[in-house]
């Protein structure tokens, strides 16, 4: 269920990406009235978002979703919502309805319910799923051995939402507490879309495409599973 695009550069990577998410999101308003896009924060994603807040789409038909987001408030430096208001919903895109994971409980946990039902009122399937991966082999805050990752990647869960508290690393940074998809609801998507760049990227996933432990590499759980394609998008 795997299929790798590799591209010679970001750009071509990002403008065929680009052609694949605009053509989603667009028969899916025509077909049902509305469209999901599930998107990921980070660095690599962003040109994609701004190329894409370009773009004339039915913007008021599409409601974005995050994959995941730490347990920040939204003036937080490390806020994936306020990202995503910053490079995508803006210009055209800018009357897109976002739909948002962190609200005013204390805790993920604590939040959990009610970041559960938002998202359960999103159209399903979601149309398209952005998905990074670190270098340790998580995927949306699927961190390895994290406190609440064997229940987040039941895949048959009803739950589309995890509070997870990831081990603290370099890649996680302080902010450990996370609220993410689980499995489950990243399986509601028509496709899942894995973006990365850079070799040390790609050596992750060989890594990860030659194990079988998800709990050592989340990201497997993802990769061998057979109900959703599986989209890598890599450049160098």
């Amino acid at each position: 269920m795997v299929t790798e695009r590799l591209f010679e550069n970001r750009a071509e990577m990002i403008a065929a990406l680009q052609a694949e998410c605009e053509a989603a999101l667009r028969t899916a308003v025509e077909e049902r009235g509305e469209a999901t896009f599930m998107v990921s924060g980070g660095s690599t994603p962003e040109p994609l978002y701004k190329a894409l807040s370009q773009v004339d789409l039915p913007w008021e038909s599409v409601y974005v979703a995050l994959v995941d987001e730490r347990w920040v408030d939204f003036d937080h430096d490390k806020s994936n919502e306020a990202f995503t208001v910053k490079h995508l919903i803006q210009n055209k895109a800018a009357v897109a309805n976002l739909v948002g994971m962190k609200n005013s409980a204390e805790t993920a946990a604590q939040g959990l319910d009610d970041c559960e039902s938002a998202y359960q009122q999103l159209a399903q399937p979601f149309d398209i799923t952005i998905l990074g991966m670190g270098s340790d082999g998580h995927t949306a805050s699927l961190f390895p051995h994290a406190q609440g990752l064997a229940d987040a990647l039941t895949p048959d869960s009803g739950q589309l939402c995890a509070a997870i508290i990831a081990k603290q690393s370099e890649v996680t940074g302080a902010i450990t507490e996370r609220m993410t998809l689980t499995l489950a609801g990243l399986l509601r998507s028509k496709v899942l879309v894995l973006l990365i760049t850079g070799d040390e990227k790609l050596a992750v996933l060989r890594a990860a495409q030659a194990g079988n432990d998800v709990s050592e590499m989340p990201i497997r759980a993802v990769l061998q599973q057979q109900q959703v394609p599986v989209v890598v998008y890599w450049a160098p």
